[in-house]
């Protein structure tokens, strides 16, 4: 036995990710390049009171990609009552029909499950100071 205190292990946070649902009719390739530029699209959008981006807060919850190359996000916010409720869906939208390819973009708020702390990648609980 030794007299050095026992540290716990980190807890193992996983790390949001969003993978389209895809129809089938799209090469592989061309999925991994919207689902990544669309990735880099999502992490410009933030929520303005947490000074973290919405893919790394973990507020995308699903992405179904058609052979039209149409999306439909399904996302959430932190609370219900944002102050940025009415308008977060519009910046999602914005970002995501700046990706190459994409002809439409359908943004549905969701509220179930509720958002929490949870859901936050490792680099969002670092940059808020979570760890």
């Amino acid at each position: 036995m030794t007299d050095e205190p026992e540290i716990a292990p980190a807890p193992t946070i996983p790390e949001p990710r969003i993978t389209p649902n895809v129809s089938g009719g799209l090469p592989e390739a061309e999925v991994e390049r919207i689902t990544t530029d669309l990735i880099g699209a999502l992490k410009t959008v933030y929520d303005p009171e947490i000074p973290v981006d919405i893919y790394e807060l973990g507020l995308i919850y699903k992405v179904d990609l058609d052979d039209d190359r149409k999306l439909v996000i399904d996302m959430t916010l932190t609370a219900p009552g944002c102050p940025v409720a009415g308008e977060m869906p519009g910046w999602v939208e914005n970002a995501a029909r700046g990706v190459e390819g994409i002809q439409d973009v359908t943004v549905n708020m969701v509220f179930d499950p509720p958002w929490d702390a949870s859901r936050m990648s490792e680099e969002a609980q670092v940059a808020l100071n979570w760890w």
